[in-house]
């Protein structure tokens, strides 16, 4: 096993994603037209809600999966594997839509949809959805399936662009035409269409995805699940502080600015935090294929050396595209409505929590392949204590602006923890010293374009261009490696 095979995971999730999260992305600059910057902010709010549901719901079950599937003996006993935590997931998926469905107002009253109950359990529906296809999903990543993977991705995607892409543009000139359009167009129904138009893309994906899980059921077996709770346990709890912490800013500024600008405000903050979206992209492809290649089998020596090589070549990619989005920030902007680009001085910042995310994550790999899960507590916990303390310490004086700081010293928290229980448990010979040298020239590079703003617009794009050459450059030679030569042997490898 080498960290080429890791790159090449990453790049097949990586480029097949591309498209999907592509088109998904495309809704950006048609909905910050579309919705007003309140509108909007429903949107934010309530997608940041997803995340935090199915880190409960999920249980910290998909690392459990990929641990005790890597540790079977035999197809078997992964299917036994399987079929259990899914059914431990299915049934809380279940369990959790029920609950939303029987006190649907008075969600509502207490998140401020009083007006509006049915955003309540429209997102609720997508959640129970998400949650019940997230086992399966993980089966396809453990079992190197990604073609598999992507294409019914990209089906929910797309259906789930032409709908919102039907419900705002074509719904309302058919709706005078036809009863059953009239039925169902309403204009004050605003942000509820996207979710509607998600709704039906995630039940969608149900009868693309059931018939890739080989004819297995749910199951729910004690003695099978036992175990697989007792290591997944502590990534719960760690789980649900980690997504407290990268989206506990929205509720912050929902509750603590004045209730008059809160939604404007959530809604330029999450409108520019998308624009960071080929950072967050990336991330998403590391931990696809990072993730079931740390949690196989492997011996202790290899480990640390492939999750030192790992880090290192994070770092210097999430540098390379936080340059390359700052760099041409201006371009950028243009995605959002005009209406929504008032923070994007902020999105540097933002970039930077990005990366301390991909950090930590790389950090983390030590204790869930050592079975050491309860020190995602201690990690995750800590910065949550941040993020709560400097969030209301700083929102109310400084709105988004402190929400954003706060998250940024909650991420870098997060990586002193996990470096000091690193370098105590199981030190790994990570490349300081080269990782430095990089993070200096990017912070350069980046000071640098500040006096490429006095230029001409042509010659200040140019001379930016240079920059992100320089920074190329620079990592093909302090690496040796062609970049020829490393493209062909990803695709050699992933044939």
């Amino acid at each position: 096993m080498s960290i080429r095979k890791l790159a090449g995971q990453t790049a097949i999730y990586g480029i097949s994603s591309v498209a999907a999260r592509f088109l998904n992305f495309l809704l950006v600059p048609y909905l910050t037209r579309i919705l007003s910057p309140e509108g909007y902010g429903v949107v934010t709010d309530l997608y940041a809600l997803i995340p935090f549901a199915l880190v409960v719901l999920t249980m910290g079950m998909e690392s459990g999966y990929f641990r005790f599937a890597g540790k079977a003996e035999n197809e078997e006993q992964k299917r036994m594997v399987f079929a259990n935590t899914w059914g431990a997931v299915s049934l809380a998926s279940l369990v959790f839509l029920v609950l939303v469905l029987l006190f649907n107002g008075r969600i509502a009253d207490a998140m401020r949809y009083a007006d509006t109950p049915s955003f309540i359990w429209i997102t609720g529906s997508i959640i129970a959805i998400d949650v019940f296809l997230a086992i399966p999903f993980a089966r396809l990543r453990e079992q190197g399936r990604a073609t598999k993977f992507v294409v019914i991705r990209l089906i929910s995607v797309i259906v789930n662009v032409a709908l919102c892409l039907f419900f705002y543009s074509v719904l309302p000139g058919l709706a005078p035409l036809s009863s059953l359009f009239g039925a169902m167009y309403d204009p004050s129904f605003g942000a509820g269409y996207v979710l509607v138009a998600n709704l039906i893309a995630s039940f969608i994906t149900i009868f693309f995805l059931l018939p890739a899980c080989g004819r297995v059921v749910p199951r729910v077996n004690k003695k099978i699940l036992v175990p697989i709770f007792i290591y997944s346990m502590p990534l719960l709890i760690s789980g649900i502080a980690g997504t407290a912490n990268e989206y506990i800013d929205r509720q912050m500024i929902k509750f603590l600015m004045p209730e008059d600008v809160s939604l404007a405000a959530l809604g330029q903050f999450g409108a520019v935090s998308r624009l960071g979206v080929i950072l967050v992209l990336f991330l998403q492809m590391y931990r696809m294929g990072a993730e079931p290649y740390f949690l196989g089998s492997f011996k202790k020596d290899d480990f640390v050396k492939m999750n030192a090589e790992a880090m290192k070549y994070y770092i210097i990619a999430a540098i390379g595209i936080f340059l390359g989005v700052t760099l041409f920030t201006d371009l950028f902007e243009k995605i959002l409505g005009p209406g929504l680009r008032e923070g994007v001085g902020l999105l540097p910042i933002i970039l930077v929590s990005n990366i301390f995310t991909g950090v930590v994550f790389n950090l983390s790999f030590w204790y869930k392949q050592m079975s050491k899960t309860k020190f995602a507590i201690l990690v995750t916990g800590t910065g949550l204590v941040f993020t709560v303390v400097f969030n209301l310490m700083l929102v109310p004086q400084l709105g988004v602006l402190g929400a954003v700081l706060a998250r940024l010293v909650c991420e870098f928290v997060m990586v002193a923890v996990s470096y000091v229980l690193n370098r105590k448990y199981c030190p790994t010979p990570y490349e300081l010293r080269r990782i430095g040298e990089y993070v200096l020239l990017g912070a350069a590079l980046y000071g640098v374009s500040y006096f490429t703003d006095m230029l001409p617009v042509l010659m200040k794009y140019l001379c930016n261009l240079a920059l992100l050459g320089v920074y190329a450059v620079w990592f093909f030679r302090r690496e040796n490696i062609n970049p020829m030569q490393m493209a062909r042997s990803i695709v050699n490898k992933n044939r």
